[in-house]
């Protein structure tokens, strides 16, 4: 991509980086109040059977992710155009997803920064070796590596490892701001739960709370994973790393049905977040529509997202995500015509 295509990149997408108020605020009532409601009709339905509640709680959880959609926006400062406001949508919908906002908003923004840069991996990403670097890799960091990107632990552990765990600390070299926030974070959600303790009981609380807790991480997660680590996706050295190459092929448009779409606020157009971040949820589809070099971003169905699940190293060489079957057989390939040139000949040493 040369820099007219960049240019002209940019310049489709800037109307639509303007915040819209109202349509902020409704989306604030449209999430939050459906939220609360669902909650409780899950309550209420305890008493009925939990077979019923069940279905309920799915839907929260749903509602759970599309609140820190909100909290996303505001992080990024395009929810709202009032910094402060920002702050405090961005706060208070963190402590409904457990999130601390000032903590994410940092991580996140190096994560922009640096996503599909090989040499600037470790901060507000997933752990992602390339083939070479597994082979080369001692066997205890081998298994560690096998345990994290194992699905069962990646989506079943990786919900409570993440927001329960993690986001109660603050990073060493963490700001003040940070810190407090954090500290105010965990404070909100203590209340927060300890209201809701005393209101319905703590077993009515469990039994509600901890699946809209562990299925709405879980969904966090998937998102996240999925619209970086599909087969053709872009890494690249510093030196020949591109921002815009990043979000437009390293970043997928993940094609969901209208609902899911609704429900997880448009994040399925995550190419256009990444050309752009200043650009709210409510505008990422427009803007894929006006912008034609964005529709040619790798596309995704829910079906085609399902075979991320095998995808383990980035296979530098190839340019593509593989399994870890795969880079054995790579490594055998490798090894095998390495050996033929050395039969053929007898003097080469190669590297």
């Amino acid at each position: 991509m040369n820099r007219p295509e960049i240019a002209h990149l940019k310049k489709n997408v800037a109307p639509y980086e303007q915040t819209d108020t109202k349509a902020s605020v409704r989306q604030i009532v449209n999430t939050i109040g459906p939220l609360l409601l669902l909650w409780y009709a899950a309550y209420l339905s305890l008493s009925v059977s939990y077979w019923l509640t069940l279905p309920i709680i799915l839907v929260t959880a749903g509602f759970v992710v599309r609140t820190f959609i909100l909290f996303h926006d505001c992080c990024h400062g395009s929810f709202l155009r009032s910094r402060q406001a920002n702050e405090i949508i961005g706060t208070l919908t963190g402590i409904i997803t457990l999130v601390p906002y000032e903590q994410w908003k940092r991580s996140h923004s190096i994560h922009h920064a640096t996503s599909s840069n090989l040499d600037k991996r470790g901060i507000g990403d997933m752990w992602i070796l390339t083939v070479e670097e597994y082979a080369a890799s001692p066997l205890w960091r081998r298994i560690a590596y096998r345990i994290y990107r194992h699905p069962v632990v990646m989506f079943g552990l990786g919900p409570i490892a993440i927001f329960l765990v993690d986001y109660r600390f603050n990073s060493k070299g963490a700001k003040r701001k940070e810190r407090i926030n954090t500290y105010v974070t965990n404070a909100g959600i203590v209340a927060l739960y300890a209201l809701l303790i005393s209101a319905v009981g703590w077993q009515a609380f469990l039994l509600i709370q901890g699946p809209v807790f562990f299925v709405s991480g879980l969904l966090g997660i998937w998102l996240f994973y999925v619209q970086h680590q599909f087969e053709d996706s872009y890494f690249e050295k510093e030196d020949e790393w591109s921002y815009v190459k990043a979000a437009v092929e390293g970043s997928s448009y993940y094609k969901l049905p209208k609902v899911l779409q609704w429900m997880t606020g448009n994040i399925g157009f995550h190419h256009v977040h990444h050309l752009s971040p200043r650009v709210p949820n409510y505008n990422l589809e427009k803007a894929h529509h006006a912008t034609p070099p964005l529709q040619k971003a790798t596309t995704i169905t829910i079906g085609a997202s399902l075979q991320s699940l095998r995808f383990r190293l980035w296979d530098e060489r190839n340019k593509t995500f593989v399994s870890f079957s795969d880079a054995r057989r790579l490594s055998v390939k490798s090894r095998s015509a390495a050996d033929k040139v050395k039969r053929q000949n007898p003097g080469f040493q190669g590297k």
